[in-house]
């Protein structure tokens, strides 16, 4: 997979407390800001799905099956 770097500014506090993590854990710090995005771009994922959810709810029972769906779509 290619990379490509990517700058932003960040609290310097908050680089020291990660530079330290991945010292004491042995990680790269690539490795390490790359899962937390990942981690949180799913968590953010997560929360537009729950609230979608929640705001349709009410329309479930209009809902029709997913196969007849299916069918009609490609009819």
């Amino acid at each position: 997979m290619n990379k490509i770097s990517y700058a932003v500014k960040v609290d310097p506090r908050i680089i020291n407390k990660v530079k330290e993590y991945c010292i004491g854990h042995g990680l790269k710090q690539g490795f390490f800001v790359e899962k937390a995005l990942r981690e949180q771009l799913a968590r953010e994922e997560l929360t537009a799905d729950l609230l979608d959810l929640k705001s349709l709810r009410s329309q479930e029972d209009s809902a029709i099956d997913f196969k007849d769906y299916l069918k009609k779509r490609h009819a």
